[in-house]
């Protein structure tokens, strides 16, 4: 490992003065926080990486000043924002202190995720200013939950009336290089076309690592190229000049708090040190490393406010107090414990015993009651199918909080590709249920930033496929609560029809693939089988505290076998409880969504010896029930629609196995679908979707064992 030298201190600059500092700054605090998160790269690189107890660092040399005077402009009380891994001025800006700091890189429990994560992929719930949305450590993944704080923003101000938020930024920090990321222009496309209150904040530093911005960016400037978006202020300039910098830092968040929609401000920046502290920068040229360093915003500073603001004696005073303040932080944050190893299996999902501080409606008392205790009590005897029951039970949600809301491709006025927001904006205005562009990372990033905001936002994906573009906000959402060690959660429901159609397959609408959602960290997966299932269900889903993948089978959605009343307003069903839809005595079927009706079907052939057990949901599953069957019949089969190989039903398998082997009178079987993708044509469909025959056969031999 190659450990640099650290930036430079503030002795002299190579540039003159410029103007009188502007006296709306408190220049002061910013000359603090600057020569702070200097001192914290040299105590990092000069100390402890040489010492191991750093394994990533991170410099924001060269990048402090535009992010300090961002941080002091983010007053209002509902700004938000979305950093990455060189955001630590701006993050001691908006309140994290030193010791944090250290104690985030050193991987101890009093960093701000509790020793889980990288020490700067930070999270901050609201001190002094902004509010400081969980970070992801992936590149881009910043910018959708960020345009959905701004969406709340306007939700919160203009639906639900509530004008403290009114005024109100979210922004999105990052790098040239995350500008190429489909986030950034997932965020833009959604910002500009909805003239939300939003900043992307980019710093320009040449370089994502070692590739030059102008892989990243036609011509290297972002700001040039998207000078004549629609919708969107454009403002470029040098971040090492303290009064532009202020100037343009000014101009953008007025822009945006006048109602004016969004902005974008790039602020070219040197990288004093490299990507991280491994990396020695051996790929610039010595004269590029020259004019950085001339450019280092910590000198300019310096010479823009001595003598005019301060005296030299006051700003060695500042300098001082902030290495001593920073050499104490490194002695406290090294005294700190290091976490368990029973630590790490903590805050996967939520305990109501340790609620969340930010995000979903419990943390503001607006939740709706959670009570399992109802019965079904259909207002009418009619059979309804499983989409119409799913409409209701969302509009009845609806009308009991405004915090609901419901968002995807097409389920405005079309009502949805399946029916199941039918006339449902024609109820509720397009505030509540309306259209977004086709972007699915768009949909989920922008769901996250809504539940962070406290709301409780239910994303429609048309189908399973269509989930794929999504999958970088989707995993990042089901670890908000662990990485930021029970600080934030956000709780979203994300409805995706699944499976194949009676009418037709085709490898692109008739995935279920729903073991890939299990295996989703902090997801709960709900399967249900029948309308009555579904909106109980779901109306568990929509007042629980974590995120919910509810899945619809399309071959449910109008099917006579999945009719059922509807329920009534208030009917929940708890997650990880099974329901035996068939009682035997000699084999036990689990099965779920779908297959849960061919399986009766085929268990009705043996009389009263098949019990057919709909597990319902999946994450979590009711291995009790299972077991216990099982222990009785002496005999199991897993039945599910996804690819026979690694489906969830070797989850359930191995876990018979383990549990109720000395109860067992046969292997434990599968039937599952073909390791292929589901064909176009019906008759070859027939092939890969597990038929009643199969599950018959199956059924015969294990009894007959």
């Amino acid at each position: 490992m190659t450990v640099q030298a650290a930036a430079p201190r503030a002795t002299r600059s190579r540039k003159p003065a410029a103007a009188t500092p502007p006296p709306d700054v408190d220049w002061r605090t910013v000359a603090r926080i600057m020569l702070t998160s200097r001192a914290l790269d040299r105590v990092e690189v000069d100390d402890l990486v040489p010492a191991g107890l750093v394994k990533y660092q991170f410099s924001a040399g060269g990048h402090e000043l535009g992010q300090v005077l961002l941080g002091l402009a983010l007053d209002h009380p509902r700004d938000a924002a979305a950093v990455y891994y060189r955001s630590r001025p701006f993050m001691l800006t908006n309140g994290l202190t030193p010791e944090e700091g250290l104690a985030a890189t050193m991987g101890r429990v009093g960093s701000p995720n509790g020793g889980r994560d990288i020490g700067v992929v930070f999270n901050l719930p609201r001190r002094e200013r902004a509010t400081i949305l969980p970070m992801s450590g992936d590149v881009g993944a910043q910018f959708t939950p960020a345009l959905g704080w701004a969406h709340a923003i306007r939700y919160r101000t203009t639906v639900m009336g509530e004008a403290d938020w009114d005024g109100a930024v979210a922004v999105a920090l990052g790098g040239d290089g995350a500008c190429a990321t489909p986030g950034f222009w997932a965020a833009l496309n959604m910002a500009t076309t909805a003239r939300l209150p939003y900043l992307f904040f980019i710093e320009d530093n040449g370089y994502a690592i070692s590739v030059a911005s102008s892989f990243q960016t036609p011509g290297a400037n972002i700001a040039a190229n998207l000078a004549s978006f629609r919708n969107l202020l454009v403002l470029d300039g040098d971040g090492t000049d303290p009064a532009a910098c202020a100037a343009l830092v000014d101009r953008a968040i007025g822009h945006i708090r006048g109602g004016s929609g969004p902005a974008l401000l790039r602020l070219v920046v040197p990288r004093l040190l490299g990507h991280s502290v491994q990396d020695n920068q051996a790929y610039k040229p010595a004269e590029l490393r020259a004019r950085e360093a001339a450019r280092d915003p910590l000198p300019r500073l310096r010479d823009f406010l001595v003598p005019e603001v301060l005296t030299a004696a006051d700003w060695a005073a500042v300098e001082a107090e902030a290495e001593a303040e920073v050499a104490a932080a490194r002695d406290r944050a090294a005294a700190q414990a290091e976490g368990r190893p029973d630590d790490a299996h903590a805050f996967v999902f939520s305990d109501a015993a340790h609620p969340q501080t930010v995000g979903g409606t419990r943390p503001e008392g607006a939740g709706l009651s959670v009570d399992f205790g109802a019965r079904p009590n259909p207002p009418e005897p009619v059979r309804l199918n499983l989409v119409d029951t799913v409409r209701m039970t969302l509009e009845a949600e609806m009308r009991a909080t405004q915090r609901v809301l419901v968002f995807g491709e097409d389920v405005g006025a079309k009502g949805g590709v399946h029916g199941a927001t039918r006339d449902m904006q024609l109820r509720f205005g397009a505030d509540r249920v309306s259209d977004t562009a086709l972007c699915e990372e768009g949909i989920i990033g922008r769901a996250v930033g809504l539940a962070l905001a406290g709301l409780v936002p239910v994303p429609e994906l048309q189908f399973r496929k269509y989930a794929d573009p999504a999958t970088e906000q989707l995993n990042d959402c089901g670890t908000i609560r662990w990485r930021t060690h029970n600080r934030f959660a956000a709780p979203i429901v994300v409805r995706i029809p699944v499976g194949f159609s009676p009418a037709t397959g085709d490898p692109w609408h008739s995935v279920c693939d729903e073991v890939v959602f299990a295996h989703s960290v902090g997801w709960k997966v709900v399967f249900p089988s029948d309308a009555e299932d579904a909106a109980g269900l779901l109306r568990t889903a929509l007042r629980s505290d974590d995120p919910v993948y509810f899945l619809e089978h399309r071959a449910l959605y109008f099917g006579a076998e999945a009719r059922r009343p509807y329920p009534g307003d208030g009917y929940m069903i708890p997650f990880g409880q099974a329901a035996v839809r068939r009682p035997g005595t000699d084999l036990t079927v689990v099965t779920w969504g779908a297959m849960v009706h061919r399986a009766i079907e085929a268990a009705d052939a043996f009389g009263g010896a098949v019990e057919v057990i709909d597990l319902r949901t999946l994450v979590p599953w009711d291995a009790e029930s299972v077991l216990t069957s099982v222990r009785r019949t002496g005999r199991c089969l897993v039945i599910h629609e996804d690819h026979v190989t690694a489906g969830f039903g070797a989850e359930v398998v191995a876990r018979v196995t383990a549990e109720a082997f000395e109860h067992l009178d046969a292997p434990v079987l599968r039937v599952g679908g073909a390791d292929c993708p589901v064909p176009y044509n019906v008759r070859m469909m027939n092939g890969v979707v597990p038929s009643v025959a199969q599950m018959r056969d199956r059924m015969a031999t294990l009894l007959a064992y």
